[in-house]
This record gives C-alpha cells, structure tokens and sequence, in this order.
C-alpha cells in the first residue's frame, strides 16, 4: 500500500504518471527502446519538449502573449544566478520573505546592487511582508509565491511598472492567478510537477537583450530560446514525467479544477491544527500557505506517540525543516484529499488521549 506522501520535495505525484513514466524507462512508444536511451534529439524526444513547453503556456494561460517556455537544468538555484545575469543591469527590487529569496539576494549580489524592499527575517519569516514600495528605476522586482520551509504564500502581488520576477517552484499550476503580471517565473519541477533534474522557466521575451553585459551561453536566456530548450542535453525523465504530470492536471480540468482541491485539503489540515489544543499554526493566518502547512505540538511529552502514530498510519515526510522544527505537511497538487484526512484523524485522536 502505497503511503500519504507529505514530504515537501521531490514532490508526489499523480499514480498514473508513475505508471506511464515507468513504462516509458522499460519501453518509450513502442518502438523497444527506453526513455532513458533514446536520443534527445530524435523525433519522438523533440515532440515530448516542444509539447511540455505548450502545455506549460497553455495551463498558465500566457499562449500567443509574447511569452515562450524553457526547460533547464540547476534547479531554481542556478536561476538565482540566471535572473540576475539576464535582467539585471543597473539595480534590482527584491522582496525577502525566506531561505529562498534570502540565497536569491545572494547571488543577485554578486552583479550588482540590490535594493531588499521589506524582509520578514527577523520574525523567521513567519509572514509576508505587505507594505513596501517599489523604485521605477529598478531593473526588475523579484519575489518568491511560496515558502516552503516556513509554510507562507503571497496572496496577492503588487503592481509594477518594472518587470515582475517570481520562484514559483513550490506553488507551479496549483491556483489561479493572472499570469501575465509576471514578466518571469520560474519553478523546480520538484516541488509540484515533477521529478528533481528540469526547471521550468516561463520569460516574456521582450525583457531581453537590455544589460550590456556579455552573457555565458549556458546562462543565457535567449540562447536557450533560440535552441528550443535543446542547446545541451536536456534531462530527458524529467522533462517527460513533467509534461506527463501537466496532461494529468489539464485534463482534471486545468488549475481551476486542481485550486478547489487544494483548498478543500487546506481548509482541512488548518482547522484541525487551529481547533487541537495541542497543536499551533507556524506562520501567519492571513499568509498561510496552501501547499505547505507547517505546525508544532505544544507538549513535548507527547511528540514519541504522535511520530509513532502518523508513522504506523503509512504517512512520511511530516517532520518540520530544522530552520522551524515541529511539523510540515506538504500537501502538493498530486496528494489526495484522503490523506489530508489520515493526518487530521490521527491529530485528533491524539487530543483524545491525551
């Protein structure tokens, strides 16, 4: 029986695209041949591309609007660097509201001046800031949608007359939003939408072209363009299993079907934690992340029969990163709502005999 994932990363994802995914490693399209072997630059492999970066466009809603896909390696970390060398010239706006932003800043840094517009550091990052001003001057505003580790979520994002950069990895193709505010997202595949190994990043191409500075190729937005995501060897797996996972979510009916799951899961992971006397919510309500629920047990003296609990109920990764403690529900796109329930269930039944 397989277990209620709440790990926050690689993520879960859907049974049947394990299913198809494995099936393509032993037998990719009939033709006796892996996935894994086949060249990247054959047909069928090209297909596979050229369909996962128009389903990307299509979900978000950004087709024909100046906007192309990419699928890249490094992760969301080397996109950090990749923003920075692209679109920063003179200097950029960033908001700081966890680990993710704050290593963001870091590599930023390394080009030019950095103007941090609000920062919840000093509370741990335990909200999102909402009141900050952003300079006109500035090269681009760059924020990050979703926190993992300390389990917050921008609601709302501000108007800009600059371009709009966004980290979506935690939070890609999981609720509505007017896309086309952002000039620039990017997102790991690992946290919603697939396997660790591709980065998908979305650009409005006419933001490109403007710092004067003389670009590597391999970190060069418009030369990957211009190769179709195939200037080096893509990661082929996860390329496929990604795109697999966005037939999987268009034809549940796209991110407005997969928003109503996910505040049904929501609603019911944070009740349970604000109505449980043993239990307390981490971050701020009105900033509560729908993706991950992060919460503490109040009596320490309960902590070896609640892990024994949700441990024997078949669920994993529940365990809080070190930089909060306590516990974490990750409850991606892919996790069901049962398994939301399993959880709830056992927290309650632990108020029981306590």
């Amino acid at each position: 029986m397989k277990k209620h994932n709440f790990s926050a990363g690689p993520c879960v994802l859907p049974q049947e695209v394990l299913q198809k995914a494995s099936e393509a490693v032993l037998n990719f399209n009939n033709d006796n041949l892996s996935l894994l072997e086949i060249s990247h630059r054959s047909k069928p492999f090209v297909d596979v591309m050229e369909k996962a970066r128009a389903l990307a466009l299509e979900l978000l809603g950004l087709e024909g609007k100046g906007y192309k896909a990419l699928f890249l390696q490094g992760g969301a970390s080397t996109q950090f660097l990749m923003v920075a060398q692209n679109l920063l010239e003179k200097r950029a706006a960033y908001l700081n509201t966890g680990t993710w932003s704050d290593k963001a800043i870091k590599e930023a840094a390394i080009f030019d001046d950095i103007h941090e517009v609000a920062s919840s550091k000093s509370a741990n990052f335990n909200y999102i800031p909402k009141e900050y001003d952003i300079p006109e001057d500035h090269d681009y505003f760059h924020c990050t949608s979703n926190n993992t580790i300390f389990g917050t979520q921008m609601k709302k994002f501000p108007k800009t007359k600059i371009p709009l950069v966004c980290d979506m990895s935690s939070d890609i193709f999981s609720r509505v939003l007017d896309f086309s505010q952002f000039d620039l997202i990017y997102a790991g595949a690992q946290k919603n939408m697939g396997p660790a190994g591709t980065t998908l990043v979305v650009i409005k191409e006419d933001i490109l072209g403007k710092v004067s500075r003389k670009i590597p190729s391999m970190l060069d937005y418009k030369v990957h363009l211009s190769k179709g995501s195939m200037f080096n060897t893509p990661p082929v797996f996860a390329v496929y299993t990604s795109m697999l996972t966005m037939e999987w979510l268009k034809n549940l009916g796209g991110i407005k079907a997969i928003e109503k799951e996910n505040e049904k899961k929501a609603t019911l992971m944070y009740s349970e934690i604000d109505l449980n006397p043993l239990f307390k919510g981490y971050s701020a309500k009105e900033d509560r992340s729908n993706m991950n629920a992060t919460f503490t047990l109040l009596n320490d003296d309960l902590k070896e029969t609640f892990d024994t609990m949700w441990q024997d109920a078949g669920i994993n990764g529940l365990n809080g990163h070190r930089s909060v403690g306590g516990y974490r529900a990750s409850m991606y796109n892919a996790l069901s709502l049962d398994s939301v329930k399993v959880l709830v269930e056992i927290m309650s039944e632990l108020e029981s005999k306590a």
